[in-house]
């Protein structure tokens, strides 16, 4: 399937649309969500519960008409419990056999819900799965369709019961969006209409074969050489050993962006442009994409949390320097 820049932008609109007759507001992060979706990437989502999270998964699953699965995890959830696990099995003549059962992430969406309630070491099990698109257990590899994406959401740090991410996990998530709590106006339009007798529906506007279709696109816009620059200039100067790097990375990071923030940027770009109606990178859809591209890729210092300064004011900082050379 072969889809053009003007079906790309069509789609989308109709996707965002779909998604709004269900979540009321939130439209930076319903919009980070489709980037994301589109760039083939993985999504974290951060915000206290009850802020529509899980149902904005639910919906664009729906919408797109793919294949869905949610996985709660919880302290006592394993590995085993999310990619499956090789079970003896005993034939009818006696004969015994491992046959492997497939687990949740066997799917084209999975929703790791409150991905931070479980241990570090169910949260890795999910590396290969969101690196390689694949599963390797008993020695064993199985493919997992396509398209695959996670997205996960998770509960401040602050709240009881939480683990932080690997940082290798974290690293393999394209954006981080923060969910913050909706306006007054915003939740009497919530409960007008989640406690009626009728609840929101959506209309599926495409399907999996169609969303590959819009991710090679995106794959195939073009980026000048001074728009990979530019990324490449954002990443590096959240390095606090960079000369050039802002004083408040030199001050309150421990560790910039990895390469992959790099990838993000124009990853995240290429979609925003396509978006906006062009079949080319600019320098705002690069800025616009910074802050979910790069925010979860800052290791703050101690001195950054005791001084309450965030990663987006770091952010922000490196993109103003960006703007001033």
């Amino acid at each position: 399937m072969e889809i053009s820049p003007t079906r790309f932008r069509d789609l989308a609109t109709q996707i965002e649309a779909e998604i709004a007759k269900v979540i009321v507001g939130q439209r930076t992060v319903v919009r980070h969500a489709l980037v994301a979706l589109l760039a083939d990437g993985h999504l974290l989502l951060e915000g206290l519960p009850g802020l529509g999270k899980t149902m904005l998964v639910r919906t664009l699953a729906a919408v797109l008409r793919l294949d869905f699965t949610r996985v709660q995890f919880t302290p006592d959830l394993m590995p085993a419990d999310i990619l499956g696990t090789d079970i003896l099995e005993v034939s009818d003549t006696g004969e015994r056999h491992f046959r492997f059962h497939r687990g949740p992430v066997f799917t084209n969406l999975l929703l790791a819900d409150e991905i931070n309630r479980a241990t570090p070491k169910t949260q890795s099990a999910l590396l290969e799965a969101m690196q390689e698109r694949q599963v390797s257990v008993g020695g064993t590899t199985y493919r997992l369709a396509r398209p695959f994406l996670v997205l996960a959401t998770q509960n401040p740090i602050e709240l009881e019961g939480t683990y932080p991410l690997p940082e290798a996990q974290i690293d393999r998530f394209l954006f981080k969006v923060d969910v913050g709590y909706p306006s007054a106006e915003e939740l009497v339009e919530i409960v007008r209409r989640t406690t009626g007798a009728e609840l929101p529906t959506v209309e599926p506007v495409a399907d999996g074969e169609t969303v590959l279709a819009l991710q090679a696109l995106a794959r195939s816009v073009p980026v000048a050489t001074p728009v990979s620059a530019y990324a490449a200039r954002l990443t590096v100067a959240t390095h606090p050993g960079n000369p050039d790097a802002p004083d408040l990375v030199r001050r309150y990071v421990r560790y910039g962006a990895s390469p992959r923030g790099a990838q993000a940027l124009l990853w995240g770009a290429k979609v925003t442009a396509l978006l906006a109606g062009r079949y080319n990178v600019a320098l705002e859809d690069v800025r616009a994409i910074a802050p979910a591209a790069l925010r979860h890729r800052l290791i703050l210092t101690y001195e950054a949390e005791a001084e309450s300064v965030t990663a987006d004011e770091i952010v922000t900082a490196v993109l103003a320097e960006a703007s001033g050379s």
